[in-house]
């Protein structure tokens, strides 16, 4: 190995006494792969089946709570104990090679993917999309509703500890219903579920507290919950760094062990309520002050660009999904000392090289800049 990729390779001891053996994690990609029915498929299987080697953690592709929140053609589910053997599979294909394995709990509310290629992703006839606040094809929440949705967010935290997970991590980033509760462009209630920043942010509070009792109840304090978040959003009403510092402080009273920012790159800069001079990661880890660890992500195409990363100090694991989608045995070329053989484009002409499902290869060739980059295409 490498000497200057040996910080990567240090373990890292989670505030519940587990020790995950590194600072690299498998970040969630979308693969538009799974059966309609949420459970997995053979390109499934193949995608994730060599990806995990030398990682310390392997977080899944959003995996849906509940059938309404589906947001992508091919999305896993987590949502029944249908879904119980499909998800024991997953997360002994990823144990198998080493990591932890941790299933990401996602559910949309008034987002999904819709174009020719994926056509419209699938929710049971009947049923209807739902958001804090009505918009497009997504119905108002009730209370009751609100109510049903953080069960189903205990219930597949229920699901993923039977089904041998090492934990889970709630999917709060992305404009996703987590998001869409906490920020005032999408939430414009009036009830206790909406107005102020403290009544948006009660909802995805409501979600941690169930998955925590979930973890209790089943007697796993081992069990690790992390979760994810968008540090600023566009728009007037847009979330700013403000409203995140103030959603780590409300998260970091929790028994969690990680939280994990979602960036399109690592180094970019904060837009609003913070210094603009300062990149939103570092600002982040300054507000959170030790009290817990952040998984930062990015666009970290190379070696280089990873361990630059890691030494500027602004997060204790990096997370990499464009990498890993170019090179399934990253973190083994790491450990190796192959750093120089890592590549930083698809080659579209290797179609059956990358073990890339069909759907999210057709999107990679249609060159969408939140995937890797593609030869050719600049």
């Amino acid at each position: 190995m490498n000497p200057a990729y040996a910080p990567l390779f240090e373990p890292y001891r989670l505030n519940n006494g587990i020790t995950v053996k590194n600072r690299l994690a498998v970040a969630p990609m979308t693969h538009y792969a799974s059966h309609e029915d949420g459970t997995i498929s053979d390109e499934e299987r193949r995608f994730i089946g060599d990806r995990a080697q030398n990682f310390g953690l392997f977080i899944t592709a959003a995996t849906c709570v509940s059938p309404e929140g589906k947001s992508f053609y091919g999305e896993p589910e987590a949502a029944s104990e249908h879904h119980l053997a499909s998800l024991g599979e997953t997360a002994r294909i990823i144990q198998g090679q080493g990591a932890k394995a941790i299933l990401q709990l996602h559910h949309g509310g008034k987002s999904f993917v819709s174009n020719a290629v994926l056509s419209t992703s699938t929710i049971p006839a009947g049923a209807h999309r739902l958001a804090p606040s009505a918009d497009g094809e997504a119905q108002e929440a009730t209370p009751a509703d609100i109510h049903a949705l953080i069960r189903a967010f205990a219930r597949a935290t229920t699901l993923a500890i039977q089904a041998g997970f090492d934990g889970v991590e709630i999917h709060g980033a992305n404009g996703y219903l987590l998001q869409q509760f906490y920020s005032a462009n999408s939430n414009r209630r009036t009830d206790d579920w909406g107005g102020s920043q403290e009544k948006r942010m009660r909802f995805p509070l409501a979600v941690v507290d169930a998955v925590l009792v979930a973890r209790e109840q089943a007697k796993r304090p081992d069990f690790i919950i992390g979760y994810r978040f968008s540090p600023e959003e566009d728009g007037e009403n847009g979330l700013t760094m403000q409203d995140s510092y103030a959603l780590i402080d409300a998260l970091t009273t929790k028994p969690l062990q990680y939280l994990h920012v979602s960036l399109s790159g690592f180094h970019h800069p904060t837009r609003r309520g913070a210094d603009p001079a300062k990149p939103r990661i570092q600002h982040l880890h300054e507000h959170i002050a030790g009290r817990l660890p952040l998984i930062g992500v990015g666009r970290l195409l190379s070696g280089q660009d990873i361990v630059n990363a890691y030494q500027s100090g602004w997060a204790e694991f990096i997370a990499l999904g464009k990498a890993v989608m170019i090179n399934p045995n990253l973190a083994t070329l790491l450990a190796d000392g192959r750093e120089a053989d890592i590549q930083t484009e698809l080659d579209p002409t290797r179609t059956d090289h990358y073990g890339i499902p069909s759907r999210l290869w057709q999107r990679c060739l249609e060159g969408y800049a939140w995937l890797p980059p593609v030869k050719g295409k600049h």
